[in-house]
């Protein structure tokens, strides 16, 4: 457990005090009294603190940062293996010898400027940076051994250029740095065979995303938060998560209409280790993202609505919408669901009557009851029951994506079902029994007892088909 001196260093790194940034960074460079050994969190607090011009920081990276785990960020910390070789420190020059390419301008000033004060150790670093880069030093001066190469396999001679395309164009737009990002690791895959390629550093990215770009605004918020777009865990990134950083960045791509932002926002306010964790935030952002097209979200949302059904009124309707809008993006699990809480109409003896009823009947009715023709082709259509076609309220049933089959108020027997509408010609046939309803808003239909005594006498052939309900 953090006693409360750690616990003290750990706040002001937070907060950006480069001191603090320094401890922290030896505390877990060397161990602390509750803090174990951290190499990986070690070089980011470290890193931070160089950059708030702390020497002692970029001395120790020099010192003790092995190539291991200095190749996962090396945009970011060749600038102080530069320096720690400048001022002395041979084991910098090593892992520099493995980070840089032997045509980098950069490194050969540095290493031009030690041969003409220390050859001795210049000399193992050049030795060193032959044997990994597969290159021979001709015999010399220092000077000269630092400064001339002769290369052998091909496929260095292509990384090297490729490498130095890329250090020209450092002064480039953001976009640009990226694409020469990629370039090198491209060339480093070709000297390596099965390296992996590294991710573009947290500098390029974070020079993008303040001019704008979505994409690299999306980018660099997953790469604080240490998560993948579906809101898994991502296995490389940054060494200690900071959710601050990563809720700025994905808010701001989220504003500009960026669905997987706002479902990353939402497995943020979600996690246990973070300290502003808010369910209500984090259902607030899953909505942004179902509304802007996240399939994900969009499931997500229809799952919580169906769970609080009992809870919200009305959340078995938004529920069905979610998952229709899920489905309609392929959605097997949404598909499923869906089918379970509105599933497809099934035709009853009641709608058996219906369908061999002759349309001219259907027409005379219609012609003599507007209203009860327009029910018995919503029943026909949705396989009501009788006691559902003559007593359900069609305006206040219909939610536009479904119909609400509710009569428990006046047909205690009933029950609350929702009824799917799948195809444009259910919305279609929908439409037109409300637009009669609001046709002849001023009549009255009566009671169940009345309505069900038009019906026999308009249509006798239904009169003795029993009610399921």
């Amino acid at each position: 457990m953090v006693n409360r001196a750690e616990l003290g260093v750990i706040r002001g790194a937070r907060a950006g005090d480069p001191a603090c940034q320094l401890a922290l960074g030896k505390l877990y460079l060397f161990g602390g009294a509750s803090l174990p050994r951290n190499m990986p969190t070690a070089l980011h607090w470290l890193n931070r603190a160089a950059r708030q011009q702390q020497a002692e920081a970029w001395m120790l990276i020099g010192s003790h940062v092995p190539f291991e785990h200095a190749r996962h960020c090396v945009d970011e910390v060749l600038p102080w293996y530069e320096r720690a070789f400048a001022a002395g420190i041979e084991q910098a020059g090593l892992v520099l010898a493995q980070l840089a390419p032997p045509s980098d301008a950069t490194t050969q000033e540095a290493f031009r400027y030690k041969a003409r004060f220390e050859a001795p150790p210049v000399e193992s670093a050049l030795q060193g940076l032959a044997s990994l880069h597969g290159r021979e030093c001709v015999a010399g001066s220092s000077e000269q051994a630092a400064g001339s190469w002769q290369p052998v396999p091909e496929h260095c001679k292509q990384g090297a250029e490729n490498r130095e395309k890329s250090a020209e164009n450092r002064g480039a737009s953001a976009a640009q740095r990226e694409q020469g990002a990629a370039e090198r690791e491209q060339g480093a895959a070709s000297r390596e065979p099965g390296a992996a390629p590294r991710e573009p550093s947290a500098e390029n990215r974070e020079q993008a995303a303040q001019a704008g770009d979505r994409a690299a605004q999306l980018a660099l918020g997953l790469w604080f938060a240490r998560l993948q777009r579906d809101g898994s865990r991502q296995p490389d990134g940054i060494a200690t998560v900071n959710f601050k950083r990563a809720i700025r960045w994905l808010t701001l791509a989220g504003e500009q209409g960026d669905p997987n932002a706002w479902f990353a926002l939402s497995r943020i306010y979600m996690k246990p280790e973070f300290s502003q964790r808010s369910v209500a935030e984090a259902q607030v952002c899953l909505e942004r993202a179902a509304e802007l097209g996240h399939r994900g979200a969009q499931l997500e949302c229809g799952l919580y609505a169906w769970r609080h059904r009992r809870q919200e009124a009305g959340s078995d309707v938004r529920a069905v919408y979610w998952l229709q809008q899920a489905a309609a993006q392929g959605c097997e699990q949404a598909q499923r669901q869906l089918a379970r809480i509105a599933p497809a109409p099934r035709a009853a003896a009641w709608g058996q009557a219906l369908l061999a009823l002759a349309p001219a009947a259907l027409h005379t009715l219609a012609m003599r009851q507007p209203l009860l023709a327009a029910r018995l082709m919503l029943a026909r259509a949705f396989g009501l029951n009788r006691a559902e076609a003559l007593l359900l309220d069609v305006k206040e049933a219909d939610h536009g994506h479904c119909l609400v089959v509710d009569i428990r108020a006046s047909y205690g027997r009933s029950k609350r079902r929702l009824i799917a509408l799948r195809t444009a010609q259910d919305r279609q046939l929908l439409d037109q029994v409300v637009a009669q309803f609001d046709r002849f808003d001023g009549c009255l239909e009566g009671n169940y007892r009345q309505r069900l005594y038009r019906l026999k006498t308009c249509l006798p052939a239904l009169a003795d088909e029993p009610s399921p309900a």
